[in-house]
């Protein structure tokens, strides 16, 4: 059973094994842990303001991860959003669990708005943003304070209130 769980110290290693390989192997996009600082103090760079970290949980093993890094004006972005591959679909619902509850803490917090950047090759993540209410804008929509990644070509904006 796929617990959500907010970021903790012991779960570090196992957000960087479930990061890492779909970055470099599955969607080989050149990045590694060092051109990730984000990753390597999450409590620091996430877990503040109207940002958090959260990772999904099977037996204890991270399978899942989502983050929401707070750009002011009541505004955050939706970051590090990666899902196993043996816990993707319907059948586990770790990305949907994952997604929901950043939403809800988001509405919670009082965020009037949900940014996003993915890459084009990222198509299953397209739909699944799309069916969760996202929806897909400009690069020149996002606001100022908005992290583009060098990957980033695509993006989405979920309204909260």
């Amino acid at each position: 059973m796929i617990q959500i769980h907010p970021f903790s110290p012991e779960h570090a290693s196992g957000v960087v094994d479930v990061i890492l390989p779909i970055q470099q192997q599955e969607f080989e996009i050149p990045i590694t842990l060092e051109g990730q600082p984000d990753l390597k103090d999450i409590p620091g760079f996430y877990q503040k303001g109207r940002g958090n970290f959260w990772v999904a949980l099977d037996a204890g093993k991270v399978v899942g991860t989502i983050a929401l890094l707070d750009i002011g004006n009541e505004q955050v972005a939706l970051r590090k959003m990666f899902v196993a591959a043996s816990h993707r679909g319907r059948e586990h619902g770790a990305a949907a669990r994952l997604l929901e509850g950043a939403v809800a803490w988001a509405r919670a917090q009082g965020v009037r708005q949900i940014f996003l950047g993915t890459t084009a090759k990222f198509l299953a993540a397209h739909r699944f943003y799309e069916k969760n209410g996202f929806r897909q804008i400009a690069q020149e929509a996002l606001p100022a304070a908005f992290p583009v990644m060098v990957v980033d070509t695509r993006f989405y904006a979920l309204d909260c209130a």
